[in-house]
């Protein structure tokens, strides 16, 4: 991935999206923040600029990120994932696009995993991205922590691909913030468990009012 290619952010208004931006801007990362909104998405960079005023990030719209940007992040809620995709799938043609969306609904403030036709949002995206290549990673990291610049992130990220080229984009990408190890997790059929584990982890934050995380432990990176 050449150092001056935009990382796009499609719905990066949300949490997650919003502090994967941010860090990856303070690692020197070119971020553009998409949104069906134009001013939504100048909204939330003027957020990252308050904490990283040096820092290169510009706003646009979602068709905008699609046509700049490789690689393109897809940080939309699942619900919206379909029309979203389905809108931009030609200007998303052969460029790498990484899901960091988890299929999550709250049941009476539960977190519950929801049952995805294709087997994960992942898998779903990369059917109807056909011409693109696709990966899937950065589910189980807490936003808050990514939204504190100062914050190390102390966990690991498992990075799914069915393509070496964009796996290890997502890899090198997910090794830039401080804390991370990147994991290979295999094929984009492997995302469903990573996925699934989000509304675990949701739930042992809201028992122990904690902002938990995963690792690995017996292999050696």
């Amino acid at each position: 991935m050449s150092s001056e290619s935009l990382v796009g952010f499609i719905g990066g208004t949300g949490p997650e999206g919003l502090g994967l931006a941010m860090r990856f801007a303070l690692r020197g990362k070119k971020v553009v923040i998409g949104s069906r909104s134009l001013a939504k998405a100048e909204t939330a960079v003027s957020k990252i600029r308050s904490k990283l005023p040096n820092g290169y990030v510009s706003a646009g719209l979602n068709s905008d990120v699609a046509d700049k940007c490789n690689p393109v992040f897809i940080s939309v809620p699942y619900e919206a994932q379909s029309t979203i995709l389905e809108e931009l799938k030609v200007r998303l043609a052969n460029k790498n696009v990484i899901s960091v969306v988890a299929p999550v609904k709250f049941t009476k403030g539960v977190a519950v995993s929801q049952r995805v036709p294709a087997g994960s949002a992942a898998l779903e995206a990369a059917q109807i991205l056909d011409k693109s290549t696709v990966a899937a990673g950065f589910h189980n990291i807490s936003a808050r922590d990514l939204l504190d610049p100062d914050a190390m992130i102390d966990s690991d990220v498992i990075v799914f691909s069915d393509n070496s080229e964009c796996k290890s984009i997502t890899m090198d990408l997910a090794k830039l913030l401080n804390g991370v190890r990147a994991i290979d997790g295999g094929g984009l059929v492997n995302a469903k468990y990573a996925e699934d584990l989000t509304a675990l982890l949701l739930n042992i934050n809201k028992t122990y009012k904690a902002h938990s995380a995963i690792r690995i432990t017996g292999i050696k990176i």
